[in-house]
């Protein structure tokens, strides 16, 4: 019996689309390629010092298309929720965020990681696709606890998670190895108690 509602917990729809006015949240697709690629492409600079060393082919369709494949088992397997911000109206693609490392039975909590390309950044989009995902973690996936990881010099992604109501609860010494160095991050997180009125 509890097999059999564990599974069902960690099963997924087929596909996820959150939206509201302003943002489309959906899983990745081959035919996002050239956006995907533009906005890495030019943001590069920007977004390597927070991010894990990048491939030689990190930029190639085939590298994409591998990334694709991995994210919809790991949606399927319910393990990741890997999904990219579009701005609604004009379908252009913002940046990605990854609800990942799901764990069920007793934990019940995932963390969530996030990229936003440079042209987008400091407009208040990742901040609208939190608003977003948070009520689906909560609700959808009925998980109890969402955590998040971050340099302590980036100062823009700890005002994002303090403003979406996450708490800073530790610091984590060379918890990820980022752009080639083992990096101390602070962990926030966010409760579904917290979100209560």
């Amino acid at each position: 019996m509890a097999r059999s509602v564990f599974r069902f917990l960690s099963r997924q729809s087929d596909t996820v689309e959150l939206a509201d006015d302003r943002h489309l949240l959906r899983l990745p697709r081959f035919q996002d390629y050239r956006q995907w690629y533009q906005l890495r492409s030019e943001s590069r600079r920007f977004l390597e010092p927070w991010e894990p060393t990048w491939r030689n082919d990190e930029l190639t369709e085939s590298a994409f298309r591998a990334r694709v494949l991995r994210n919809e088992q790991e949606f399927s397997s319910g393990q990741a929720v890997p999904l990219f911000v579009f701005a609604r109206e004009e379908k252009t693609l913002l940046g990605g965020l990854t609800i990942g490392y799901i764990r069920r039975g007793a934990a019940q909590c995932c963390m969530i990681g996030y990229w936003m390309g440079e042209r987008h950044a400091g407009q208040g989009h990742m901040h609208g696709a939190l608003k977003l995902v948070i009520p689906y973690i909560f609700s959808s996936l009925q998980l109890h606890r969402i955590e998040a990881a971050c340099i302590p010099d980036n100062q823009r992604s700890i005002r994002l998670l303090e403003k979406a109501g996450f708490r800073q609860e530790g610091y984590l010494r060379e918890y990820l190895k980022i752009n080639g160095e083992w990096r101390d991050h602070l962990m926030f997180s966010l409760l579904a108690a917290d979100r209560r009125p």
